[in-house]
């Protein structure tokens, strides 16, 4: 007779147990993925006062460059003085001092200094760069949190309409 046990009424062989990889590969690539874009888009993170300090561990980790902090509402005149110039006719000496307010070094700005008369329209206006209004170029490319700087110009009196001045930062 016929053999009583044919293929198709034997139990299947357990299926082989195999670690499941894709559970491990999504993750990674999702992580992969969201660390390619905080480099790509690292300067635009790095500007926001609450990323920065974890975007400045990530360069240093990966070896890579973050732009300078730049926040020019963040520097502020501590002092400033407009006067005749002591030794040259129809110049103005103007001095002031300002600091850093920021959380973080950031370049030396350009400054902007306005003379207005009295209904507060501009006479003149000039920007100068840090190695202008320093008398050099900085020691340091960037200036600390809390730093502050002493600044001294000459300019052109505008003659006795010059009655304000103030004085902008710019990146």
């Amino acid at each position: 007779m016929a053999e009583a046990n044919p293929d198709f009424l034997q139990a299947p062989d357990a299926p082989a147990r195999r670690w499941p990889w894709h559970w491990l590969i999504v993750p990674l690539l999702v992580a992969s993925l969201a660390l390619e874009v905080a480099v790509a888009d690292r300067a635009r993170w790095a500007a926001d006062p609450a990323l920065r300090p974890r975007m400045e561990q990530l360069c240093a980790m990966l070896r890579c460059s973050l732009p300078s902090w730049r926040e020019p509402g963040a520097f502020h005149i501590t002092s400033r003085e407009i006067r005749p110039h002591p030794s040259a006719s129809g110049v103005l000496l103007v001095t002031a001092s300002f600091r850093n307010d920021a959380a973080f070094a950031q370049d030396w700005p350009r400054l902007q200094l306005s003379l207005s008369d009295l209904d507060g329209q501009s006479l003149g206006l000039r920007r100068f760069t840090p190695r202008e209004y320093l008398g050099s170029a900085p020691a340091t490319r960037l200036i600390g949190p809390g730093q502050s700087a002493s600044i001294t110009l000459e300019i052109l009196d505008p003659g006795k309409r010059a009655v304000a001045f103030s004085f902008d930062f710019l990146e």
